[in-house]
């Protein structure tokens, strides 16, 4: 029996002689209606319906219509909630509650996006579509890989990684009998201290990636700048590596902006649904440590790929275009002049 079916049973239970006498008001619902409500699934599989959706198209379905709140990689635009990353963050002050690192079932995932997905025009989306986007939320967490597809038949397969911290509710004998008691009305403290403010209680996903790489951009600005070579160090020489323009790393600082809600540059960034870019300009492809790169980029990587500036520009221009199945879905940098701005603002943050 359907949770719906349940609790539908459960309020007629309740429910006054009077008002669970019959008012002679509407009609049964036919099969067809309870049929149209009655569309949840549990953890195991059951409600599902049959169909499946791969990891690629629900990249595609993902980016028309989830993408503009929910953020290219899932990091969250504004206050819309985080999808991805936060994994190892839950001991935290502030932990980043997202399906990777919190929720215990694919279940409520597929559930919550074909009942209420997208905003807006909730219910629109076609079995196999829903599918597909519960695929690519699997793999934005590193959970599969670019080629996996989901289906009816694998889905109760799928584990989420924080489904065994997950335990039953025993609220019922534990809390509701202590709250039958009398309540101790003697030996009261005899005074209030605050010990914790409710910012820090508060455990809802407000810190997305975007606000953490901002704390880490102003945080790297505040250190002190490390002091100029003395004079009679040697100079580097001009022609071989000419003095980068201010104006241009400004201007790359700017469309850096496109960024930082995924990658963090500087001596405290730190992997977040992209790598670290430090070093990144010369340096070899796929190379920063901790981080879990698409099959693609360990291949290149694997062959030997180095970030020029021309093989970096191109895969700026058109990362999709550059390397097939990538899991950068961020579309490109359009202008030929914010390419060479954002590459001389990597080269000088990195250093």
């Amino acid at each position: 029996m359907s949770r719906f079916l349940k609790l539908a049973l459960l309020a007629s239970a309740m429910a006054s002689p009077i008002a669970a006498e019959p008012l002679g008001l509407g009609r049964a619902a036919t099969p067809e209606e309870i049929a149209l409500w009655d569309i949840d699934v549990r953890p195991d599989g059951l409600g599902l319906p049959a169909g499946s959706g791969d990891v690629l198209t629900g990249d595609k379905i993902y980016t028309e219509k989830c993408s503009a709140c929910h953020g290219v990689f899932g990091e969250g635009t504004g206050r819309w909630p985080v999808l991805a990353g936060g994994q190892g963050s839950l001991s935290d002050a502030r932990p980043v509650k997202t399906i990777g690192s919190y929720w215990p079932y694919l279940s409520t995932v597929y559930d919550y996006v074909n009942r209420a997905m997208p905003f807006g025009n909730a219910q629109s989306l076609t079995d196999d579509e829903v599918y597909a986007i519960t695929a690519y939320l699997l793999y934005l967490n590193d959970e599969v890989d670019e080629d996996f597809v989901l289906s009816s038949d694998n889905f109760a397969e799928a584990r989420l990684p924080n489904e065994e911290a997950f335990k039953p509710d025993d609220r019922a004998e534990v809390e509701f009998a202590a709250f039958k008691e009398e309540p101790c009305m003697s030996d009261c403290k005899p005074s209030v201290e605050i010990t914790m403010r409710a910012a820090v209680l508060d455990v809802t996903p407000e810190e997305t990636a975007a606000k953490a790489a901002a704390k880490a951009e102003e945080a790297q600005a505040a250190e002190p700048t490390p002091e100029a070579p003395p004079a009679e160090a040697p100079a580097v020489e001009v022609a071989e590596a000419p003095a980068a323009d201010p104006a241009l790393i400004k201007a790359g600082e700017k469309v850096f902006r496109k960024c930082k809600s995924c990658h963090q540059i500087g001596a405290k960034a730190k992997n977040r649904v992209g790598p670290v870019l430090n070093g990144i300009v010369d340096g070899p492809a796929g190379a920063v440590d901790g981080f879990r790169y698409s099959k693609p980029m360990a291949a290149a990587a694997e062959a030997g790929l180095v970030w020029t500036e021309s093989e970096l520009s191109a895969f700026l221009a058109s990362p999709k275009g550059y390397m097939k199945g990538t899991k950068m879905s961020f579309p490109g940098v359009r202008k030929e002049e914010d390419i060479d701005a954002l590459i001389a603002y990597l080269r000088d943050a990195s250093e």
